[in-house]
């Protein structure tokens, strides 16, 4: 047999009889009806999964947040202490996750709402201050009783507003600073708005991370505010968030008794002008009534005391049509 006959057998034994085409075209035809049920093997239970869905366990139990929490609120106690003329006891609760609206929901429509950019994280960050809160801070800072105001308002006064203005200042200062430590943040435009429902922060199913602090003052009930971030925001530093070493640094380079000098300094002092002492009889005195004058002379040096002591000699003058003291010797 020649190789020509031998590979024509080869070829030949390799084609597919009618038979086997046949069946070969019929069970495509079944694989392609739709009326026929595909069997599936599962070997477990399965679970939709929604692609870019907030994933909680990313962040942990925030500890550094805590953390930088507990900070912040030991140092922000500066802040207020010019405006309440005391140092108020300031504590911090645990971060809260819950969407916007939930957390819209715990607070009134009415409140001081301040939006700062964190450039470095390209996100924001809310101060929420409640209107009894910046009542207080106002009234105690112009000489007013500290007591919180209960009554309804719609909006805040000129004096308020700045008063909003000296505290978001100085709060994101040192939040600026408590930040520093776990990651360099720059905090950049501010936006304020007094409406919840007008806040453009985030959208009212994202969920956000809410700091409460609760401040206590003598006399008078507790005061809180609020810091709002976005979860979307610290989702870059999550692995920032779970470490439970911090190096509680901060950028200031003064020394302990540097802060200590400068706090003493800052201390309010309480300070009296004596423009008279005349002397007087007790029979003149039992004499006198409501109404009756009595005359008393201004000499050219008037005593200046400060916290019961006499501190200095001074002159009665006019400045811009207000009563003045001119300093002349220190006693």
């Amino acid at each position: 047999m020649s190789e020509a006959e031998i590979d024509d057998d080869s070829a030949s034994s390799r084609k597919l009889t009618q038979e086997e085409v046949n069946a070969l075209i019929s069970g495509l035809d079944d694989q392609a009806d739709p009326s026929t049920p595909a069997v599936v093997a599962r070997e477990a239970e399965v679970s939709d999964y929604d692609f870019g869905s907030n994933d909680l366990s990313l962040l942990g139990d925030l500890y550094a947040l805590r953390v930088l929490n507990e900070r912040f609120a030991r140092m922000s106690r500066s802040v207020f202490l010019p405006l309440l003329k005391v140092t108020p006891r300031i504590t911090s609760f645990a971060p809260k996750l819950q969407t916007f609206d939930e957390y819209c929901e715990t607070v009134d429509s009415f409140m001081s709402l301040t939006m700062t950019r964190m450039e470095e994280l390209r996100g924001t960050q809310m101060l929420a201050l409640t209107p009894d809160f910046v009542y207080t801070l106002t009234n105690s800072y112009y000489g007013g009783n500290m007591r919180l105001k209960g009554s309804k308002r719609a909006d805040f006064t000129t004096t308020e507003s700045r008063v909003i203005e000296i505290v978001t200042d100085g709060l994101n200062g040192i939040l600026n600073a408590s930040w520093n430590d776990l990651t360099q943040t720059t905090f950049g435009e501010v936006t304020r708005e007094e409406n919840v429902a007008f806040a453009s922060f985030v959208e009212g199913g994202e969920t956000v991370i809410a700091c409460s602090f609760v401040v206590q003052l003598p006399g008078v009930e507790p005061a809180n505010f609020d810091i709002v971030y976005p979860l979307q925001t610290l989702k870059p530093i999550a692995a920032e968030l779970r470490s439970r070493v911090n190096t509680d640094t901060t950028d200031d380079n003064t020394t302990w008794l540097e802060r200590l000098e400068d706090a003493v300094l800052s201390a309010p002092l309480r300070l009296n002008v004596e423009l008279s002492k005349p002397t007087v009889s007790m029979s003149k005195l039992l004499q006198l009534s409501e109404g009756d004058v009595f005359p008393i002379q201004i000499g050219e040096n008037v005593t200046v005391i400060v916290e019961g002591e006499k501190m200095f000699l001074a002159d009665i003058g006019d400045v811009g049509g207000t009563r003045a003291i001119n300093i002349t010797r220190r006693l």
